[in-house]
């Protein structure tokens, strides 16, 4: 099955994603906290209510996640690239609720940035709470899988170690079209992943070349914290990054930049200049 988070009239909803339409789920405004595993197994469909899929908005897919952890240098070909050792540890860092953006939606490249890349990713989201998951349970706590671009702003990002600065920038990550579930999906870790910028192929790779799959990648984090339905996690980058290419490849303002990853989906951005009050 297939969930989104939508907006149509006025009026917000997630929905089941079937038939080219979009099905309301009874009382459910958006993906996240509220939809955990178990009620995306017998949704409480409003069939009543139903739009054709043209006649929505996606929104980010979860709007309002209460933890975004993503990952760094987690395929082998990407740690080569930027010439680092292969870790030993999960590479961590977290991204705010607003930093995420629909599908379709623009990316807002900010007049601060001159140097701002693409980052084709495999997001999971978390379906069932755990803590201190056990590798061999851990894909029981995913309600499905959707497609981000890990927006960066590389010169901000190198201003320090930590790379917060760089990641979390508003209106700069992608996050959709919709949620798949576990069982459409199949392996996470045998799906093909691309990314285009101006329909030139810039990343392509395989989820089984990363370093931490998914559920180690649980496991880990889930170590410190909790994991709760609707968290997300953005499960790192394959070579290609723009920063790192000869010469250099940075997004500007009317670039469409797509990601797809197969069994999963396709999103689709263009890129623009952020409108600056007095600017």
């Amino acid at each position: 099955m297939r969930f989104a988070s939508c907006e149509a009239a006025g009026r917000r909803f997630a929905a089941l994603v079937e038939d080219g339409r979009a099905v309301p789920l009874r009382g459910v405004e958006e993906l996240g906290a509220a939809t955990p595993s178990e009620l995306l197994a017998a949704p409480p469909l409003d069939e009543a209510g139903a739009l054709p899929l043209d006649r929505v908005r996606l929104r980010p897919l979860v709007p309002s996640p209460r933890r975004i952890v993503c990952v760094g240098h987690n395929y082998g070909s990407h740690v080569a690239e930027v010439g680092r050792e292969v870790p030993s540890y999960p590479v961590l860092f977290t991204k705010f609720h607003d930093a995420l953006i629909g599908p379709y939606d623009p990316i807002v490249a900010p007049p601060e940035s001159r140097k701002v890349d693409y980052e084709a990713e495999l997001a999971v989201v978390v379906g069932r709470a755990g803590r201190r998951i056990d590798p061999a349970a851990a894909l029981a706590h995913v309600a499905g899988y959707a497609v981000a671009n890990d927006v960066t702003m590389r010169d901000f990002q190198f201003r320090t170690h930590q790379w917060l600065q760089g990641k979390s920038w508003s209106g700069s990550t992608p996050l959709g079209p919709w949620l798949v579930t576990p069982e459409e999906v199949g392996d996470p870790g045998r799906l093909e992943i691309s990314l285009e910028r101006n329909g030139e192929r810039l990343q392509q790779g395989d989820t089984s070349a990363m370093i931490f799959d998914v559920p180690t990648l649980l496991a880990r984090i889930s170590e410190f914290t909790e994991l709760e339905a609707g968290d997300v996690i953005l499960t790192g980058t394959p070579a290609g990054v723009g920063h790192k290419r000869e010469p250099q490849v940075f997004l500007e303002p009317d670039d469409r930049v797509a990601v797809e990853i197969s069994g999963v989906g396709r999103i689709e951005n263009e890129v623009v200049a952020e409108a600056v009050a007095g600017g």
